[in-house]
């Protein structure tokens, strides 16, 4: 087999775990390798390091595949590590659809491979294993007899790797709707024309963990639980509003949620589910929307959600700019003429704001930039939860680290004139593992702040 030789002053990233070989850590290659063909990797000393797959015309020019000799990627091969990766799964994820394959994480990097029930989604993403297609098809189908397998390789990352972008069915006859279960909920997926390939299972427990701010809101509002009399005889719980009257709408207890970025409305599902009053359902994309819609349906929380597309950072500062302007009104002492209408949009506040954007910074130079899209998403968003209430914040931005992204969220409370309470902070789910020493593995952050003014 060919081998690369690694340099002797080289950083020993590969020794713990990160299985990128970078062109500039190469001393040489012996035994002409094809681009796209397996080789020996070996330190300077000629010592046995990995195997993996090399691209001369990628930067990343070698991804480790084993830290074993290897002979070839085949048939063979990729069964033994879907395997693996499915009883990962099984473990975890207790519903049929999921990320099955991530790429670094379970030993195969450039593949992703997701798990809609009886339907597969295949990405491939690096030379190497778009060289080996065919086997990856063989295999998942010996495992997992699916229905169907649709491809989603349109991504730009391909270029980099001397790719063109395709997309397509790779077997048997993949719908392009399928609806599948997410925590007890119905979700339906565009995997022909949805972002990525279709749906972001990595937020599947963040989802989960709103559920304990969707309740206990109603007193708020001036509803308690009091005794009133039972039809037959005795007495019965019920909530009555300040008036004396009984409240009979079933969700008098919950939040008022606005989830901008929505896509397919997954939070907006789980706000709901969990008990929200009113969801309000945003994304700039009207096939997101449609998207959501539908899902909204699926579930039967239509008389509880409304939509709007819009830009989630217009609608934004429309929204604090009315409410600034209602501010100035009250303070006017009943001077201002309310017969003239505001001249900024609604000045709506929800109890919960959830905000999950696209990636700000795809690249280390975009880091400044996003810093101050976040910053203006959050304050903004800040600016309209009730006393008291919760952001729920997300970035999926890998250079976008940790310590930064709350830095850029406590200027953010600051210039909103917020305290915040950070109440959760997590990472992608369980079906999207991370290596320690693969840093670019750790790109989402999530939290949960409750809100207060510093008047408390």
């Amino acid at each position: 087999m060919p081998s690369v030789i690694l340099q002797r002053g080289r950083k020993k990233r590969l020794e713990q775990g990160h299985p990128w070989i970078y062109s500039n850590e190469i001393e040489k290659t012996e035994g002409k390798p094809e681009p796209g063909s397996l080789v020996a990797v070996l330190d300077w000393r000629g010592k046995f390091l990995a195997t993996g797959y090399y691209n001369p015309a990628s930067q990343i020019t070698v991804r480790v595949v084993s830290y074993q000799p290897l002979e070839a990627m085949d048939v063979s091969f990729f069964i033994q590590r879907f395997e693996q990766c499915l009883k990962h799964r099984r473990r975890f994820v207790h519903e049929d659809a999921y990320r099955l394959v991530y790429g670094e994480a379970d030993f195969l990097p450039g593949l992703i491979v997701d798990r809609f029930g009886d339907v597969l989604v295949v990405q491939l993403l690096t030379l190497g294993m778009d060289r080996c297609r065919d086997s990856i098809v063989e295999a998942l189908v010996s495992i997992l007899q699916p229905a169907g397998i649709y491809e989603r390789s349109d991504v730009s990352v391909r270029a980099m790797e001397g790719l063109e972008e395709v997309k397509g069915p790779l077997y048997g006859n993949p719908p392009r709707h399928v609806t599948v279960t997410e925590n007890g909920l119905l979700i339906q997926v565009d995997i022909w024309q949805g972002q990525k390939t279709g749906y972001f299972f990595d937020q599947r427990e963040n989802r989960a963990s709103i559920e304990p701010l969707m309740t206990g809101w109603g007193e708020r509002s001036g509803i308690t639980l009091q005794q009133l009399p039972a039809e037959g005889g005795g007495m019965r719980t019920a909530p009555v509003n300040r008036k004396g009257k009984e409240v009979t709408f079933p969700y008098w207890d919950g939040a008022t949620v606005l989830e901008c970025f929505s896509h397919t409305g997954s939070f907006t599902l789980h706000a709901c589910k969990y008990g929200a009053k009113k969801v309000t359902c945003l994304d700039i994309s009207e096939h997101a929307i449609q998207s959501a819609r539908e899902n909204v349906r699926l579930n039967g929380f239509e008389d509880r959600v409304e939509f709007v597309v819009a830009d989630a950072f217009e609608y934004l500062r429309s929204q604090v700019k009315g409410l600034d302007e209602r501010r100035e009104r009250s303070a006017d002492g009943g001077k201002a003429d309310t017969s003239l209408p505001m001249t900024a949009g609604g000045g709506r506040t929800w109890d919960v704001v959830i905000l999950d954007p696209p990636a700000f910074a795809k690249t280390k130079g975009a880091v400044k930039g996003a810093c101050r899209g976040y910053k203006d998403i959050n304050l903004h968003g800040l600016k309209l939860v009730n006393e008291g209430g919760y952001l729920v914040t997300a970035s999926c931005s890998y250079h976008m680290k940790p310590e930064l992204f709350l830095q850029t969220i406590q200027d953010a409370a600051m210039d909103a004139g917020k305290i915040l309470r950070l109440i959760e902070w997590r990472a992608a789910g369980k079906d999207h593992p991370q290596i320690l020493g693969v840093n670019e593995g750790h790109y989402l952050k999530f939290a949960i702040f409750e809100v207060r003014t510093k008047t408390y």
